[in-house]
């Protein structure tokens, strides 16, 4: 074998070695590089689990639980529970200690009580709106037509307790067209004054527009005008001592996304 042979193979060997390790190299690169990106979109968007604790408004409840249904079905390994009652009493609840992540209440006023014991995390945002109506027995037997025929003689109405959004939101509206109206009960929530209707155990009652689509046939709605001057901005927030805060912001991104709107809308809540 010739000089200029033996040098002709021993480049090739030379050059094929070096192209495997360039070859190995890039292996190496392309899978660490595969590992580092795997390890940014799992830090940057963490698998939820877990419990979700929300004290919610009464008047949420239809639409809340769907929400609630929405939310494990896209975070598989998560639960919404939900509290739902007076927004003032849910109040207290938070501020006594009860273990919650998620407040949305019916008032800015009942959800001061929470903020100004600071158990609440940033400011709480206003995410629906509601408004007023009239719930009368099917049929409305009695012809209600107003806020006016609710002080009518012999008529059994019902009120939400004035501690309650919906009961303060009432008598904001009755005190502007200087009207008195004595209920035959005041009830904690809005969804005790509706059953009493729903019961036949009231003949009406002041209620949101929520509530009594959420009734549908039970019960017959009646609008009147005074209810624009009283209507509830709904605020949500997270809790500051919430046992499940990462789940509990998601939940709360669900409720204000455009999907969450949707099913808050088409409950009868106004946009905020």
């Amino acid at each position: 074998m010739t000089r200029s042979v033996r040098r002709t193979r021993t480049l090739q060997l030379a050059g094929a070695g070096a192209a495997a390790l360039m070859a190995l190299s890039a292996c190496s690169s392309s899978s660490d590089s595969e590992k580092d990106s795997g390890a940014t979109a799992s830090s940057a968007s963490p698998k939820l689990s877990g419990t979700v604790n929300v004290f919610a408004a009464a008047s949420l409840q239809e639409s809340f639980t769907t929400l609630g249904k929405k939310f494990e079905s896209e975070h598989p390994g998560t639960k919404v529970t939900f509290n739902f009652g007076g927004s003032d009493t849910l109040a207290a609840n938070i501020t006594g200690g009860a273990p919650a992540d998620v407040f949305a209440a019916a008032s800015p006023k009942t959800m001061a009580i929470v903020t100004d014991k600071k158990d609440a995390v940033g400011t709480p945002a206003t995410f629906v709106r509601n408004q007023l109506e009239i719930a009368t027995v099917p049929g409305n037997p009695h012809k209600v037509d107003s806020l006016k025929d609710l002080t009518g003689s012999g008529l059994k109405v019902v009120l939400c307790d004035k501690t309650v959004p919906c009961g303060a939101a009432a008598q904001k509206a009755l005190d502007a067209s200087k009207l008195k109206l004595t209920p035959v009960s005041y009830e904690q929530d809005v969804k005790g004054a509706l059953t009493k209707v729903e019961l036949k155990e009231a003949d009406a009652a002041v209620v949101y527009k929520t509530d009594v689509h959420a009734a549908g046939d039970k019960v017959e709605g009646v609008e009147f005008p005074e209810s624009a001057d009283a209507i509830n901005d709904y605020p949500i927030a997270l809790l500051k001592n919430a046992p499940n805060a990462e789940a509990a912001k998601a939940f709360i991104a669900l409720v204000r996304s455009a999907e969450g709107q949707k099913v808050l809308s088409q409950a009868g809540f106004l946009k905020p």
